[in-house]
């Protein structure tokens, strides 16, 4: 099992590296210059609410760039999003997706900082699994020569929440010990390498069994979600950790409370616990709130402990920290050109293939990040019909953690 996920990452650099510096040939004729193809999820559900279409190709606005997409990135917030598993949810029909990079087609009225053929990654408010994005410039970065589009696209959102995270809110120092929940997948393994530019910092990952032959080697100490990995930690370090990243919710809220040292910080990320079947489930989420603990901000007093909420997107759109995102993009590229931090990217999918990607998502199946390349060609799985969506919960996941006859989606060629 673990050496499928090996084999599966090494078999996606593969692909990455031989596809680099070449461009396909364009998509488009004549009759059609004027649309793309997008995928668009019809209403909050299932996987059968989402399609790939045609849509008018939208044109660039004063202080917009126009970006001929190559990759976009596919995040556990995207499920929620499809079923509706989020406040104040958009109304429908909509074009999911967070992150996408590409190449520069026409920029708008007073846009400065960006030409024609540039190659960028950037942040989108919803829209940006398509050919064609359009977005302001404060959204928008370009990407070094040396990075290649599908780690672009597995690089902006998850590099700058875990920076932030680590160094905004928590203060991370040489010598601090990091918990992070789901060190599988790609915020967790961000987190694990921005960790390893500051001396002496010691992590603890949670992960499924499954994923440990492939990620042991970029955390300090690893666990399986199904152990009591409290004790476990406590065994190493008896006085807790200094910082708490939790992306689950539940009951990971006030077991990520109780491994806190004095003066440490607990952030919430994410409600990961809250999706269970393929649809929104009213008893998961009951579950979930009736399982966190409640906060007493005297006992928060008593013991010197911090508890933060983070949302990236929240605070890019809604909160005008996009200056601030634009620092931290830049110490990060910065980090890139060293060579010390760089995207893991589990898979690559065609558009066609964003149910068969999701449902990866879905069951926890990916080591690092899921990346639909614009590009790409479906292919026939080579694996049982993916169309046939599963229902396992979290909990029967975790049941299955240690199985080694657990099946996982295999890397499309």
């Amino acid at each position: 099992m673990a050496k499928e996920g090996a084999d599966m990452t090494e078999e996606t650099e593969y692909m990455i590296d031989r596809n680099a510096g070449k461009e396909a040939p364009s998509v488009e004729s004549p009759s059609n210059a004027k649309e793309m193809r997008a995928v668009v999820l019809a209403g909050f559900g299932g996987l059968n609410k989402l399609r790939v279409t045609r849509k008018a190709m939208p044109e660039p606005q004063d202080g917009e760039v126009k970006i001929r997409v190559k990759a976009c990135g596919l995040n556990f917030l995207d499920l929620m999003v499809r079923q509706g598993n989020i406040d104040n949810p958009p109304k429908t029909p909509l074009v999911p997706g967070f992150e996408c990079c590409g190449i520069v087609e026409s920029v708008g009225g007073n846009t400065q900082g960006f030409e024609i053929g540039d190659r960028v990654m950037a942040f989108m408010n919803y829209n940006a699994w398509a050919e064609v994005v359009c977005t302001p410039v404060d959204f928008v970065y370009k990407m070094p020569d040396e990075m290649m589009f599908a780690e672009a696209a597995a690089f902006s959102l998850n590099f700058v929440a875990a920076y932030m995270m680590l160094f905004e809110v928590a203060s991370l120092r040489e010598g601090m010990s990091v918990l992070v929940h789901s060190a599988g997948g790609a915020v967790g393994q961000a987190v694990a390498q921005l960790c390893s530019t500051v001396p002496n910092v010691t992590v603890f990952g949670i992960a499924s069994c499954f994923k440990h032959a492939s990620i042991k080697d970029s955390v300090t100490h690893l666990f399986d979600r199904n152990t009591d990995y409290i004790q476990e930690v406590k065994k190493i370090s008896p006085d807790g950790v200094d910082i708490v990243l939790d992306c689950l919710c539940g009951e990971n809220t006030g077991k990520g409370l109780s491994l806190l040292k004095p003066l440490g910080t607990y952030i919430l990320y994410g409600a990961s616990n809250m999706v269970t079947g393929e649809t929104k489930s009213f008893f998961s989420f009951a579950k979930s709130w009736w399982q966190v603990e409640k906060v007493n901000p005297i006992k928060l007093y008593e013991e010197n402990k911090v508890i933060a909420g983070f949302s990236l997107l929240n605070l890019l759109f809604k909160q005008g920290g996009c200056n601030l995102v634009k620092s931290v993009m830049d110490k990060l590229l910065s980090l890139y050109k060293q060579k010390k931090i760089r995207p893991l990217v589990d898979s690559l999918w065609a558009l066609e293939e964003v149910k068969e990607a999701m449902q990866r998502i879905h069951d926890r199946g990916n080591i690092g990040k899921l990346i639909l390349d614009v590009e790409k060609s479906p292919t026939p799985l080579m694996a049982n019909d993916s169309t046939e969506t599963s229902e396992a919960g979290e909990e029967e996941e975790e049941a299955e953690g240690d199985n080694d006859s657990k099946e996982r989606m295999p890397f499309i060629h």
